[in-house]
């Protein structure tokens, strides 16, 4: 006996609804002054992500980013590619979904 799947109005199943996922992640390295804030925006722009990065007095980047859960996911895997950064460290949680406009990068300091 096969389940039944719940759609919505469109047909669409549950399970194929994408999932806005919102995230704040801390990263620790060699991290700045080396062109890593630039490379973010850049993977977060061909992912369709949106949110914002910034230095933080500390050394650490400060990342916060919007998207469809599984793109989240794809997006700080993509983040070890950055040439010249040295990730040691990424802590991630996740936050209430946030609605971006595009994703920017902030200078704080």
């Amino acid at each position: 006996m096969a389940m039944a799947q719940d759609t919505d109005a469109s047909g669409i199943t549950e399970e194929q609804t994408p999932r806005l996922k919102t995230i704040e992640a801390y990263v620790t390295g060699k991290v700045q002054g080396v062109g890593f804030r630039a490379c973010v925006r850049r993977i977060a722009s061909q992912l369709s992500i949106t949110g914002e990065v910034m230095n933080l007095e500390d050394g650490r980047v400060c990342i916060r980013a919007s998207g469809d859960d599984i793109i989240i996911d794809k997006f700080l895997s993509s983040l070890q590619e950055c040439p010249r950064a040295h990730i040691r460290d990424i802590d991630i949680y996740e936050k209430e979904p946030m609605d971006y406009e595009d994703f920017e990068i902030v200078r704080v300091y």
